[in-house]
């Protein structure tokens, strides 16, 4: 096949499906943008976008890839979180598949503006396929989706080498209200009163508007507010006790399927982490349970238990959410499309 892939956010992702449909024989043409935090040079088979339609400038360079995408004569498209309508041009180019992440918002700082809402309506409607990639967001669309595992949005050459030794628990992400981080900060806070304590840290790695202050955090807590590219990140998650994804609702998160991918066990809540997501054993915890979080910080700060609970999480990931696991149901369901 010859795959069109639109994807002006998700970049990195995109990049890792498109690189492992090629590996199993597809041609790719991947239309993105620079608006995803990782910045990186394009790739051959990458055109690299300026998705902002108020902008007379940005209409050229559209128009010259919708020309050369219209002659490479694609199968299918991929239309992948497209906000431009303008790139309704590409994607009528040949059957469409709409990739969704969520069934709606986490919380009020992802809502979009209406007609964003009523573009992604458009695409699904117009869509010969669409895509969830779990079965709970599948149940609660409207309509019917095809089920394809997540994938991790880093390549496995990218992974850094296995730490030797785990330290500290890690809670990635932009801190926005729906990662349910003050109840994370009190459950540090009651950890480190249960006489268990290890000397790790609980390390908050990124941006967001969260309102906690130095001062306010708990002792043996660090929050490194920035925005972090994968090579900073991989190492200090990849050599942790445990991921903290303790989200008031329910996610797709690419930060559980990270921290599988580099064996470390995720801490996930019973609302927020699918079951499906969860390597087996690994239950969730109430969104509100402070001393169950409390307890998963002290059962994972034994070294040993950490290190064998992150391998059969890694295991997990392999078996089941591994780019050469998924490519094979993604390009079934792009065959469909095509045909």
């Amino acid at each position: 096949m010859r795959v069109l892939w639109l994807s002006p956010w998700m970049r990195t992702l995109s990049r890792v499906h498109v690189e492992t449909l090629q590996d199993a024989g597809h041609e790719c043409l991947l239309v993105t943008s620079d608006q995803h935090y990782e910045k990186m040079e394009p790739l051959p088979y990458e055109r690299v976008l300026d998705p902002r339609p108020k902008d007379p400038r940005t209409l050229g360079p559209l128009l010259r890839t919708v020309s050369e995408a219209r002659k490479w004569r694609p199968n299918v498209v991929v239309v992948e979180l497209v906000w431009d309508p303008r790139w309704l041009m590409l994607a009528r180019l040949a059957p469409m598949v709409h990739l969704v992440h969520d069934d709606a918002p986490h919380d009020e700082t992802e809502l979009r503006p209406a007609w964003q809402r009523r573009l992604f309506s458009r695409f699904s409607n117009r869509a010969t396929r669409v895509v969830a990639f779990s079965a709970y967001v599948a149940a609660q669309l409207p309509y019917p989706a095809s089920v394809v595992p997540l994938t991790s949005d880093v390549r496995e050459k990218d992974l850094p080498a296995e730490a030797a030794e785990r330290h500290d628990f890690v809670l990635y992400g932009r801190m926005s209200p729906y990662k349910n981080v003050p109840v994370a900060l009190r459950a540090w806070q009651r950890h480190l009163a249960s006489g268990q304590h290890k000397g790790d840290r609980l390390i908050l790695l990124g941006d967001g508007p969260l309102d906690v202050s130095e001062q306010d955090l708990p002792a043996h807590c660090e929050w490194r507010r920035r925005r972090y590219s994968y090579p900073e990140v991989l190492p200090i998650l990849g050599r942790a006790k445990g991921s903290v994804v303790h989200y008031r609702q329910a996610s797709q998160s690419g930060v559980q399927l990270l921290s599988m991918q580099l064996g470390v066990t995720p801490i996930v809540s019973d609302s927020g982490g699918l079951p499906e997501f969860q390597p087996p054993g690994e239950a969730g915890i109430g969104i509100d349970d402070v001393d169950g979080l409390a307890q998963a910080f002290a059962d994972l700060s034994d070294s040993q238990a950490a290190k064998q609970r992150g391998a059969a999480s890694r295991k997990h990931f392999e078996e089941t959410y591994s780019a050469a696991r998924v490519v094979d149901k993604l390009a079934d369901v792009l065959a469909q499309a095509a045909r």
